[in-house]
């Protein structure tokens, strides 16, 4: 069941970085987060109500709460970097954030089997290989890289935090509602102080329009993200959080088959070695 939930994690974040990463290309990258989330907050308002999440309020939603501040840095961070790329070496280094789940995995004593470490090794392996890496392609600029380790340990912090802050299901609804409602209002602000410093908040070509065309792509990554967070919480419920994460973060290796499947990108040997190794690494992690 670990194993199932964390690679519907890995499917929805690496459809959604995909799909966040081409409307970046157009839009500006506060305006796709903040869009895409409110989005998302509409949806699991619904959801709340409907299930009587509110019920299940308590001290846990601080964990979403800090998991909403810390999402849009992240976010911001990883789509501007995607902008820049190159992709194929951006991807794979945003998935080094899985370092801060799986360290808080061992320090609250978890020990993988022989097999599991191996299975951790060759899937971080298959993740990095999968994304490039383009070492002989387009330079790689040093603010990529930085702003892509900032998301890399944003993703990490969300991860943990998100798992701790609900223990049910409708809990859970409720803890991404919370967390997305942040996500918002930090989003927004940072936005509307970006606008007041001459940033914009609208694409150049088409204004508005472009945005009210791109509501179903922003609508899809919005909520891709929040059901990847509720399938990663659960995941990492039941079972072992280094496994969990692992498995989650072979998004990139995701990323990489939409852009050869939609973008019609070609797969370069390496990349086609790692979406392997990352391959051989799952089934490693589920039968350890």
């Amino acid at each position: 069941m670990t194993a199932l939930f964390a690679l519907a994690t890995s499917l929805l974040w690496g459809l959604a970085d995909f799909g966040g990463g081409l409307l970046t290309r157009r839009t500006p990258a506060l305006t796709v987060v903040v869009a895409s989330q409110s989005v998302a907050v509409v949806v699991l308002g619904a959801i709340v109500v409907a299930t009587g999440g509110f019920a299940e309020a308590g001290p846990r939603l601080w964990y979403a709460v800090a998991a909403g501040a810390v999402g849009p840095v992240a976010m911001l961070c990883f789509y501007k970097a995607l902008a820049l790329g190159p992709m194929g070496v951006v991807s794979p280094l945003g998935s080094l954030g899985v370092a801060v789940p799986v360290g808080i995995g061992l320090l609250l004593g978890e020990r993988p089997g022989v097999l599991q470490f191996a299975g951790i090794a060759v899937a971080v392996a298959g993740i990095v290989l999968a994304g490039g890496p383009e070492l002989r392609g387009a330079p790689v600029q040093r603010q990529a890289v930085l702003m892509t380790l900032v998301a890399a340990f944003g993703f990490g912090a969300v991860l943990a935090l998100i798992a701790e802050a609900s223990t049910t299901l409708t809990g859970l609804f409720l803890a991404l509602f919370v967390q997305r409602v942040t996500n918002v209002a930090v989003g927004g602000a940072a936005l509307w102080v970006s606008v007041r410093r001459g940033g914009r908040a609208l694409p150049e070509d088409g204004g508005l329009r472009t945005v009210v065309r791109s509501l179903p792509a922003l609508a899809f990554v919005g909520l891709a993200d929040v059901a990847a967070n509720g399938t990663y919480s659960i995941a990492a419920q039941t079972g072992p959080v280094t496994v969990a994460a692992v498995l989650a973060n072979l998004y990139p290796v995701v990323t990489v088959f939409a852009a050869l499947l939609i973008l019609k990108e070609r797969l370069r040997a390496v990349q086609a070695a790692g979406a392997g190794l990352a391959l051989v690494g799952t089934v490693l992690l589920a039968s350890g």
